[in-house]
């Protein structure tokens, strides 16, 4: 009987992580230099296979988190981001990816361990360029978890994190412009984040700026949710490119 002779497929399942911060006002993505092969000596997203002995999928991530960075995940909100299962994606053979994203300041400097002999926070900016390549699939789940970072900030005070305690509407603009990847109107962005009720609130004191007015400070409100949303601009502007200091 055919059933008698049915034996299940042999798929794989590994955990990939998409680790967001922002550094010196540039977004930045968590990436290691694979030790082994396949794809020896590119970069990559830190991850890897889920371990035979019972492992939950969501510890496997943070497992890996820490193998491969050296970065707790328990300081982390690890969110969920998409499933990956094309055929070929992976020479070994059928490999299924769970991929999970997290956005987050003050992440320290990672440290390299298991099989990647590297680890470091890379600008998007190299990727989403075209200048750099990333083994496997991993440029596709990187634009995803861009995407989904993108619309957090559209819909929730996730931006706040990102400021000081006390901060001036250009800081804020700041770290969208870094999230998005392109300037915008600072009129328009005042205008809409002054429209959004409970996502800043003034405080009493000023910071003076280098020339003109003292600068208002703001801090983040009580509302996590927007209402209503900071949606981006469409169309979209020219693509955002920090000058040059004058050092450089």
């Amino acid at each position: 009987m055919h059933n008698e002779t049915w034996r299940p497929p042999c798929v794989l399942l590994t955990v990939d992580l998409v680790i967001l911060t922002l550094r010196s006002s540039a977004l930045h993505v968590l990436l290691v230099e694979r030790g082994i092969d396949p794809h020896k000596g590119e970069l990559a997203l830190p991850g890897g296979f889920i371990s035979d002995t019972g492992e939950d999928i969501f510890d496997a991530a943070c497992r890996e988190l820490r193998e491969e960075a050296g970065l707790d995940a328990t300081s982390l909100h690890l969110e969920q981001l998409n499933t990956y299962g094309r055929p070929d994606r992976d020479p070994r053979g059928r490999i299924v990816s769970v991929a999970y994203l997290a956005i987050a300041p003050g992440l320290p400097e990672p440290e390299a361990g298991t099989d990647a002999s590297a680890a470091s926070w890379r600008p998007v900016e190299e990727f989403t360029s075209g200048h750099r390549k990333l083994a496997f699939d991993h440029r596709e789940i990187l634009d995803h978890g861009l995407e989904r970072a993108r619309t957090k900030i559209e819909n929730t005070s996730l931006a706040t994190a990102f400021c000081d305690t006390t901060f001036t509407i250009t800081d804020l603009q700041r770290v969208y412009e870094a999230v998005w990847g392109f300037e915008i109107d600072p009129r328009n962005f005042y205008r809409k984040v002054q429209a959004i009720s409970g996502f800043i609130t003034p405080v009493d004191s000023d910071r003076r700026t280098t020339k003109g007015r003292p600068a208002r400070l703001f801090q983040a409100g009580p509302e996590h949710l927007l209402r209503p949303p900071m949606l981006r601009p469409l169309p979209q502007p020219r693509p955002f490119s920090r000058p040059r200091s004058e050092t450089s």
